[in-house]
């Protein structure tokens, strides 16, 4: 049985309680957040507590907070050489106070308060200075059903910038796409199954074999239509900086701009 305390309310935070509190082998001893009242749903099931004076014994002390209240907080806790490890994909594990021993446990996934996931679908990385320590946050990942991965701080600043491109990016062009469907009438429910094509797609084949589109085959006519249906000049500066990265990629010259057409 691995003995948890747990600190921070937001999305990560919640998510990982509902986990920790399904798994057999996991033991919550306690759930701290500086506002009870973001807990307080909990009450009946956990010990909550907004005084981190009174953290109790536990094997694992997980810091599930913003980015840049991580450091701050791990130098608060009033104990010294237990396992501490934040959930962040950019902290570097050495902004964890050295008075303890350090580790991360980062869930690769984007999380809603609102939205049910479902932790076996969730790679958790993980990073830990000593063995030991390494084999508990192992264990941790395990219980709650989750694929692990030993990944250094590098590694994992690498993938939350890898991260935003196909999570944060992505939703933001699905959001301009409602966007311009919505300015015509036309019902975004329509595209969700291309939505949800282009992502399984990706399963099977690398995102470079699943490219299709005007931007890959050079066609040049479409793509032309396509920057005069746009209204916005901030959806066409978009529109065109995509269509010239998929060009690239796929080897598709762009002929020459000439004078007259840079200065329009």
């Amino acid at each position: 049985m691995i003995k948890v305390c747990l600190l921070g309310a937001g999305n990560v935070a919640t998510h990982l309680y509902k986990a920790f509190k399904s798994a057999q082998d996991v033991h919550i001893v306690q759930w701290y957040n500086r506002d009870l009242k973001k807990i307080s749903t909990y009450k009946n099931d956990v010990t909550i507590i907004d005084d981190i004076s009174k953290l109790s014994e536990a094997d694992i002390y997980i810091i599930a907070v913003s980015d840049d209240a991580i450091s701050t907080l791990s130098t608060t806790l009033p104990f010294e050489n237990r396992l501490v490890a934040h959930t962040s994909g950019s902290v570097n594990i050495h902004d964890l106070d050295k008075k303890n021993r350090r580790g991360v446990f980062y869930p690769l996934q984007t999380f809603s308060k609102e939205v049910p996931i479902d932790f076996n679908e969730i790679p958790i990385c993980l990073e830990a200075l000593d063995k030991n320590d390494l084999d508990i946050l192992t264990h941790l990942a395990e219980a709650i059903g989750s694929t692990w991965y030993k990944i250094s701080t590098e590694q994992r600043q690498t993938l939350h910038v890898a991260a935003v491109f196909v999570n944060n990016f992505t939703n933001q062009l699905y959001r301009i796409a409602h966007e311009i469907s919505d300015a015509k009438n036309i019902n975004f429910e329509i595209l969700k199954p291309l939505i949800s094509e282009t992502a399984k797609k990706i399963q099977e084949v690398s995102p470079y074999m699943a490219q299709t589109g005007p931007a890959k085959r050079n066609d040049k006519k479409t793509i032309k239509k396509h920057l005069k249906l746009l209204e916005k000049e901030n959806h066409k500066a978009i529109y065109e900086l995509l269509t010239e990265s998929i060009k690239k990629t796929h080897g598709v010259s762009s002929p020459p701009r000439t004078r007259k057409e840079k200065s329009k």
